[in-house]
């Protein structure tokens, strides 16, 4: 079962692609989004990660909160729901 990854802190110069980079070393990725800004199409310092198995996510989450990217210590942690916006 696929398990979805919040990531943040990230440096701002962080793509997408880099991200995906970074867990695959963990395991198969599905998918890797840097959130960007509308308005000025800039990160907004956080994105996330959906890796295959929940084994592979847990293993990358462990290995990989509060460790260093770029000068700046990742925050690491399994996605939230998100509330719903009225």
């Amino acid at each position: 079962m696929a398990i979805k990854i919040f990531v943040g802190n990230l440096p701002f110069a962080t793509t997408s692609e880099e991200l995906g980079e970074v867990f695959s070393a963990y395991g198969e990725v599905i998918s890797s989004k840097v959130v960007t800004d509308r308005a000025t199409g800039r990160s907004r310092g956080f994105g996330f990660v959906e890796m295959e198995t929940t084994e592979a996510g847990q293993s990358a989450i462990s290995a990989l909160n509060g460790s260093d990217l770029g000068g700046r210590a990742l925050r690491v942690d399994e996605a939230k729901e998100r509330r719903p916006r009225y």
